[in-house]
């Protein structure tokens, strides 16, 4: 089974009756819900009032994929913990940011740039488009996806090209917003997945929830080779190959 552990702020839960009432047990807890339905993942939660934001280095030693939601409380996360992340994903760890976790220290520093864009809240309508349907995180998926209400981002993004752009989001306002972005950072795979205000019910859709898990089976750790990293011997004997050949030509292809 696959380690999944969902990471959350829980400030706005606790601080907004509005919220609580969407999310009572946490954008965490509702995201745990819908994907514990298949019972196809070993699911954990963290968030941020935890010790070590609940990412301890057992935990993220043991993490498949981790799913990141944040908003209001990016600065307070340490250094050293978005670190981790980091470089857990350079190992290979598959890491979903969502909605405004684009602003999150861990996304940030796998980005390199300051991945802004433009927002506002006006309970508009977005459009997901699927423009690569034959990508794996599309699958079951429709031509479209329709939120009634939902923020509204806009471009322009600052995020580096996409490795896979998937999705475009297009709402009622006239914006566009690259919505499904990937990425590969070592060994590991990101995918910035877009939707997720935390005044509305998103993450309680099936048709989100398929993205998610879609994701996760994309994102999870690689079953292939480790590679050899540092120094190592030569597979072949290069040496011998030169024996009897004049100093010269050991001189140009730098074999001593």
């Amino acid at each position: 089974m696959i380690n999944v552990t969902i990471w959350n702020e829980y400030i706005h839960e606790k601080e907004s009756e509005k919220v609580a009432q969407v999310y009572p047990n946490g954008i965490h807890g509702a995201i745990a819900e819908m994907l514990g339905k298949s019972g196809e993942y070993n699911i954990r939660t963290a968030t941020l009032d935890m010790e070590e934001c609940g990412l301890t280095d057992e935990v993220l030693n043991s993490t498949d994929v981790l799913i990141w939601w944040g908003h209001m409380k990016h600065s307070d996360v340490p250094d050293e913990i978005a670190e981790k992340v980091r470089q857990r994903v350079l190992a290979g760890m598959g890491f979903i940011p969502l909605h405004s976790a684009h602003l999150s220290k861990p996304f940030v520093k796998l980005m390199g740039t300051l991945c802004r864009s433009k927002w506002r809240e006006n309970d508009e309508k977005e459009r997901i488009w699927v423009i690569e349907p034959s990508h794996p995180i599309c699958k079951n998926l429709p031509e479209y996806i329709e939120l009634p209400m939902e923020e509204t981002y806009g471009e322009r993004f600052e995020i580096p090209a996409p490795d896979e752009l998937i999705f475009i989001s297009w709402f009622s306002g006239g914006e566009v917003f690259r919505s499904g972005c990937c990425y590969k950072r070592g060994l590991g795979k990101v995918f910035y997945f877009r939707p997720g205000h935390e005044e509305y019910p998103t993450f309680y859709r099936d048709d989100i929830t398929q993205i998610l898990k879609n994701a996760i089976e994309w994102a999870k750790p690689s079953e292939g080779p480790v590679p050899t990293l540092g120094h190592f011997e030569a597979l072949e004997n290069v040496k011998d190959k030169f024996e009897g050949q004049d100093e010269s030509l050991k001189k140009h292809t730098y074999i001593k």
